[in-house]
């Protein structure tokens, strides 16, 4: 099992910058793909962006270019570095760790989340 504290969030204006953190502690960090999601008021929480246990990324595509997530698994840390950031990213973000137990089977942990809003 692992646990997942997030830091980083804030307030910021459009055009800003911030970056996250995801603390993972319990567990062998480095087994897990780590993700980060998020959830607006009123919507459904969406994945932002993911990366393997081998480096492998993906990002939603309204990101794309303009945030980058990495992981430092000597620190049993994740990032989330967000740039040119908008209004519409404004949401709770989410810290996600995900376990393959087998082809089909996995199990997620979450963190509390931090809450990030673009405004001016």
């Amino acid at each position: 099992q692992v646990q997942l504290v997030e830091s980083g969030g804030g307030l910021v204006q459009p055009g800003g910058s911030l970056r996250l953190s995801c603390a993972a502690s319990g567990s062998a960090f480095s087994i897990y793909t780590m993700g980060w999601y998020r959830q607006a008021p009123g919507k459904q929480r969406e994945l932002v962006t993911s990366v393997t246990t081998g480096g492998n990324t993906i990002y939603v595509d309204s990101v794309k270019g303009r945030f980058i997530i990495s992981r430092d698994n000597a620190k049993n840390t994740l990032y989330l570095l967000m740039n040119s950031l908008k209004p519409e990213d404004t949401a709770v973000y989410y810290c996600n760790a995900r376990l393959t137990l087998s082809t089909l089977t996995t199990k997620d942990y979450w963190g509390q989340g931090t809450q990030v809003t673009v405004s001016s």
